[in-house]
């Protein structure tokens, strides 16, 4: 019997995985994975980088093949901790993401006249970020007047713009149960978990990915219905930081508000609802009027879930460096197999599991470094043309003089 993953590595994450027709009894469970699968996984699971746990497998799989059935359960376990299989483009691009093109929209004027996001909001009274530990915590902030209202411009220009192509608008929760968000790929437990948990056991989500793709848990749809395409305006929660200088400010923080992007799709969709996907993301920054390039990344950088990926580096010229605005990713069915999204075959009747992608149409603040750093002119900054309906036709950003500062003073006059 031929067990393959995505179409090309050994599927061990469901053993009990159900190709049927409608209405066909349920098949026996699989076979465990054979020495030569396990040889396999091992190999992409070191191309990753990711925590190889194949000698436990190994283990294991030697007891319930001396008839310790106890351990199956530990054995599903330790499968679905796996990352997805690999692209076969990527296998030689060592630990360097691929350089697939550059954008330059923009002249930028001498280094020496241009000022960092931090410096620059704060100059034109537009942010706040110090202070703020004793009762928001580390790496919060404060966006006002101007800078608040570009924030909401630009979600509905994302939002026009991927409405415009065929995305529907749901509106998702930021708590979500545990097990969603494992199954989209993202540990809750550990030292280097991301992710907030709460006392009910709950969590905050860390992107509306992980809503969207629980929107659809044990749903099967009918083949006709894809590629399925939503999208969804949400705060996301990361529980990380950076000491790092050139991610200083509100470059990585601990929430934002993100516009993303989410399909399920067959599997002879995904890569052509993947590209659509980064095509959506060039057009929305070649609008914007940013200088950025595009990265097709290699295999230690693509998490558990994601097949293959594309990154968008905007250059942030305040910072001189490429800042990650976006990506998308192409998961094929490690998500819908956890999550048990299928799709019914309109030929045949025939059960399988969906493919998912998911992308970045647009994430504030990091966003908002790049527009700010390349915008500025002098005191002021200039406001992208694509923007300015959105802002009752404003064409530049100016001292906001309505938002007080606060001043220590020793004493008032009457």
């Amino acid at each position: 019997m031929k067990l393959l993953t995505n179409s090309r590595l050994l599927r061990p994450l469901l053993l009990l995985r159900r190709q049927r027709s409608c209405d066909a009894k349920a098949p026996k469970p699989l076979p465990v994975p054979t020495s030569v699968q396990l040889d396999e996984l091992e190999r992409n699971v070191v191309l990753r980088h990711h925590r190889n746990n194949l000698p436990l497998i190994r283990s294991l799989v030697n007891d319930v093949e001396a008839g310790n059935q106890d351990k199956l359960s530990q054995l599903q376990a330790e499968l679905e901790q796996l990352p997805n299989d690999t692209h076969p483009r990527l296998q030689d691009y060592g630990e360097e993401p691929r350089e697939l093109a550059q954008y330059v929209h923009r002249q930028l004027p001498p280094q020496t006249s241009l000022k960092e996001f931090s410096e620059l909001a704060r100059a034109l009274n537009l942010y706040r970020m110090d202070h703020l530990g004793n009762y928001t915590g580390h790496k919060s902030y404060y966006l006002t007047g101007q800078l608040a209202t570009l924030e909401q411009a630009i979600i509905q220009y994302a939002l026009q713009a991927v409405t415009g192509h065929g995305f529907k608008l749901i509106s998702v929760p930021d708590i979500l149960p545990r097990e969603v968000i494992e199954s989209c790929g993202m540990r809750t437990d550990g030292e280097r978990t991301q992710v907030y948990k709460l006392d009910t056991g709950e969590c905050l989500s860390g992107t509306s990915e992980m809503a969207l793709a629980g929107f659809f848990a044990n749903k099967t749809l009918a083949e006709d219905q894809l590629p399925l395409k939503v999208t969804a305006v949400s705060r996301c929660y990361r529980a990380e930081t950076s000491g790092l200088q050139e991610e200083k400010g509100i470059y990585r923080v601990h929430q934002f508000t993100k516009v993303e992007m989410f399909a399920i799709c067959t599997e002879e969709q995904s890569e052509a609802e993947l590209e659509e996907f980064k095509n959506i993301e060039v057009d929305l920054f070649r609008r914007l009027g940013l200088n950025f390039r595009l990265l097709d990344m290699p295999p230690c950088e693509l998490g558990a879930p994601a097949y293959q990926k594309y990154d968008i580096e905007a250059w942030m010229p305040g910072r001189q460096m490429w800042g990650e605005i976006s990506s998308c990713s192409n998961c094929t069915d490690y998500q819908a197999r956890r999550l048990g999204i299928r799709y019914c075959r309109s030929s045949d009747g025939q059960i399988f599991h969906a493919h998912t992608i998911n992308g970045t149409a647009t994430a504030i603040p990091r966003l908002l470094i790049a527009l700010l750093e390349s915008y500025q002119r002098g005191d002021a900054v200039e406001i992208p043309a694509v923007l300015r309906p959105f802002m009752d036709g404003q064409e530049l950003i100016t001292r906001d003089k309505r938002i007080p500062e606060t001043k220590l003073v020793k004493s008032i006059k009457a």
